[in-house]
């Protein structure tokens, strides 16, 4: 019997490019590159990666500063038959250093100020001015490589969150991500005329989930000029200029454009089709009201980075009893069931998520034990050597075969789409000798930020039982300057608090409850009134009269949801990130026509009101 060999992601790009190849494959604002142009350039880059040891069970490193020449990278490491990693510009220098190390790429390509230094970019048809030569000093581009990889090779590597005290390589080979391009395109029904927005930090999964897709299909991939957040008005202009159809947005990013739409009084671009929402738990009634009014319909999904991106996919109306916004029903190629004590439950009853197919990851780089914990072979199954992930995902299956999502099995927990486990924060913070005891979570409220609650390794330090006191100035410092040189900006608790024990329920579990409760008893909380003994000597200084002060220290308390916020107070000292940014500076520009040119950049040098006033140009400065 002949054996009928599968395609590569790479024979789907061929044909993409054989069919039209004057069609738009890369938007950035500075070009449109059509197919046959990426497909020209990137053929040099691989021939240049090649010479420099790039190949099969190889990975090239891509440290760009833009999302675009990112893209043009991961073509061309597949075509040179390696694989590809990701290095995030905003993670802390240590957290770069130790993953340029473990990934031990063959080479690494970019020219931004993360880049290791070894990093270079190749020289190609449109670039042969000589900067960027290739090996050997040429600087004429190099064919691209003949075709080696097979369907086991590695397509990629990516970091998550782990228990371990270090993020977790994901190894995912290229048949999954042909498999998982081919169906995603599928399930959304993306075609040549579609053009996808790419807006998710360069380090996370989702950007395999903006790119592939749309590339296998036919359709363009619209990339922003650098690696910066968009905010909700800068998302919202950027579609209608670019006549985006496509984007993918966490939660609660969703949720923060949305309520921006509703208080302009506007809908969606009119291109807009479609809008790929995930990362967290959906609330139904946003939802529903977005059905109701917007024209762009929902995609909502679920899945991790073990499993090659989504999994499941829901897109259809929420009915209006319904208590939960389902998270589908499984993409071609892969197979989830809900069990307890590795056995399936009856249909409707809960358990954990486990997830199967040929989808699954090859494993954790470097890490086997980690790997065996959480792919395990699947008894259920009769196909050799076939595994299921784990998910630690609480779901049940409803008459209508979507997957509903109940929670956690464990503490790890969700901050803006990244998982996270709270217990590699709480030993960084612990490492400080001044800590005791420490445990950390989302806020209550909205879940964008975490808290931080700490039991002075000092008792005389401690304050009286159930009474907080929140950290301020250099004792806040002095334990989020450690953990911001090391983690992700997401994952460094943005309000610290001390307490004299840290209290336990029934169970013997830490009572996050009443920690939260504390909070809200002394006035300490975000939301809410900073304590006296934060605010200490200041606490009765006149309000500013002087515009634009007046008006910036106002919508600082309104987005902070903190009375009693003053001109010196730290937007993230103070529960502040990047969500909480978007909100405030579309309140600036609503208030500050000079304020149309503000980027979250601007409010990490100007953090305070008085500082962000300051920033802003003294012209037309009067409220509108």
């Amino acid at each position: 019997m002949t054996t009928v060999e599968e395609p590569d992601v790479l024979d789907l790009w061929d044909r993409r490019v054989r069919e039209h190849p004057d069609a738009a494959a890369l938007v950035t604002p500075h070009q449109v590159m059509t197919y046959r142009s990426v497909d020209r350039l990137t053929d040099a880059w691989a021939g240049s990666l090649a010479t420099r040891g790039a190949g099969p069970g190889r990975l090239v490193g891509l440290a760009f500063p833009d999302p675009g020449r990112t893209v043009l990278g991961m073509v061309a490491a597949l075509k040179a038959g390696a694989g590809f990693t990701v290095l995030d510009d905003r993670l802390p220098a240590a957290a770069r250093d130790s993953l340029v190390r473990r990934t031990q790429a063959a080479v690494w390509l970019g020219d931004g100020a993360h880049a290791p230094a070894t990093a270079y970019v190749p020289a190609g048809p449109a670039d042969t001015g000589g900067r960027t030569a290739d090996a050997g000093g040429s600087t004429l581009p190099l064919p691209r490589p003949p075709r080696a990889a097979v369907g086991s090779d590695v397509a990629y590597v990516l970091f998550t969150s782990g228990s371990t005290g270090q993020p977790k390589g994901t190894v995912i080979e290229r048949d999954s991500l042909r498999r998982f391009a081919v169906a995603v395109a599928e399930r959304l029904e993306l075609a040549a005329e579609d053009r996808w927005l790419q807006v998710c930090s360069l380090g996370f999964d989702v950007l395999i989930e903006e790119v592939f897709p749309a590339l296998v299909s036919g359709a363009a991939v619209v990339c922003r000029a650098d690696t910066q957040a968009l905010d909700a008005e800068e998302l919202h202009t950027t579609m209608a200029r670019t006549g985006t159809t496509v984007v993918e947005l966490s939660t609660q990013y969703w949720l923060e454009y949305a309520r921006w739409l509703d208080g302009h009084g506007l809908t969606t671009p009119a291109e807009l089709r479609l809008v790929v929402v995930g990362g967290e738990r959906m609330d139904p009634r946003p939802y529903r009201e977005w059905q109701a009014r917007q024209p762009a319909r929902l995609a909502h999904v679920y899945g991790l980075t073990e499993c090659t991106v989504s999994s499941t996919m829901y897109t259809g109306l929420l009915p209006a009893d319904a208590e939960e916004v389902p998270l589908g029903t499984p993409l071609r190629d892969v197979e989830v069931s809900v069990r307890r004590d590795g056995r399936p439950v009856p249909q409707g009853e809960s358990g954990e998520i486990h997830i199967g197919g040929p989808l699954l990851a090859r494993g954790f780089l470097g890490d086997e034990t980690a790997t065996a914990r959480r792919f395990v072979p699947d008894p259920l199954s009769a196909a050799p050597g076939a595994r299921v992930y784990t998910t630690g995902d609480l779901g049940r299956i409803d008459a209508d075969g979507n997957l509903i999502f109940l929670g956690r099995l464990d503490d790890q927990v969700k901050v803006r789409g990244h998982r996270l486990e709270p217990a590699r924060v709480e030993r960084a913070l612990c490492e400080n000798p001044a800590v005791d005891q420490a445990v950390v979570f989302p806020d209550p409220r909205t879940g964008t930020a975490l808290w931080a609650f700490t039991v002075p390794a000092d008792p005389r330090l401690a304050p009286l039982p159930g009474e907080v006191v929140r950290l301020t100035g250099a004792e806040r410092d002095a334990l989020v300057a450690p953990l911001a040189a090391h983690l992700p900006d997401w994952a460094v608790p943005r309000v610290l608090y001390r307490v004299s024990v840290l209290p336990k329920n029934p169970h013997g579990k830490i009572d996050k409850r009443r920690l939260s409760d504390w909070t809200s008893a002394a006035g300490a909380g975000v939301p809410g009134q900073l304590p006296d003994t934060a605010n200490g000597p200041d606490r009765d200084r006149p309000e500013p009269r002087d515009e634009p002060l007046s008006t910036v220290v106002d919508l600082f308390r309104e987005v902070l949801d903190a009375p009693a916020i003053g001109p010196d107070d730290d937007f993230f000292e103070h529960g502040g990130q990047s969500l909480l940014a978007m909100r405030l500076l579309a309140r600036l520009r609503e208030s500050f026509p000079a304020a149309a040119g503000l980027r979250a950049s601007t409010l990490l040098r100007c953090p305070t009101p008085r500082l962000l006033a300051g920033a802003l140009p003294v012209a037309e400065t009067t409220r509108s």
